[in-house]
């Protein structure tokens, strides 16, 4: 991923919750090429710019994505059930069913792209992909957009207070795990 001068450092595994949130925006900024490139680019060859682009962003949701989803499924959240008890089970629960919702809609989102990057376009054989592509897209940036928003302005708020330093640095941990 390029540096940008200026730009605020990301997190260390020293602040997971940090992570996550970094995380969000490299979400988001994927996210957002996945949706222009398949508006804009509607009907015809994606251009070498647009191709490495996509190739960028369906490659992070392969990995960086998974790796978000199991440092919150497999990390946080179930310390964050255990410190609150019921409070907030129903909360996560619908982020754990967001999860699984944006799996399948990437599994669509992969599949078209890497068909219309193979192929030079999409439509030959079924002339609703280009609408299947662009509807998954559209459907993943509303999904995404309401899923951060419950993250950060309540999840990831909670857990910050909630859970203790040796929590934080254990989950810290496991986050750096995954990464190896």
């Amino acid at each position: 991923m390029a540096v940008q001068i200026g730009a605020k450092p990301d997190s260390g595994f020293d602040n997971p919750i940090g992570m996550l949130v970094d995380c969000h925006r490299r979400i988001e900024r994927f996210l957002q090429i996945l949706c222009v490139v398949a508006e804009r680019a509607h009907g015809r060859k994606l251009a070498d710019g647009e191709k490495m682009a996509v190739e960028d962003a369906l490659r992070y949701f392969r990995t960086g994505g998974r790796r978000h989803t199991a440092d919150e499924e497999e990390s946080l959240f179930p310390r964050l059930r255990a410190a609150e008890g019921a409070c907030g089970l129903e909360e996560l629960n619908g982020l754990e069913s967001d999860h699984d919702q944006a799996d399948e809609m990437h599994a669509a989102v992969d599949a078209l792209y890497t068909k219309w990057i193979a192929t030079g376009g999409l439509d030959s054989d079924d002339p609703l992909e280009m609408e299947r592509l662009l509807s998954s897209t559209r459907r993943l940036k509303l999904l995404y957009e309401a899923h951060i928003k419950v993250e950060e302005g309540s999840v990831f708020p909670r857990a910050a207070e909630t859970l203790d330093k040796g929590t934080i640095a254990e989950i810290g941990r496991e986050f750096a795990e995954r990464r190896r």
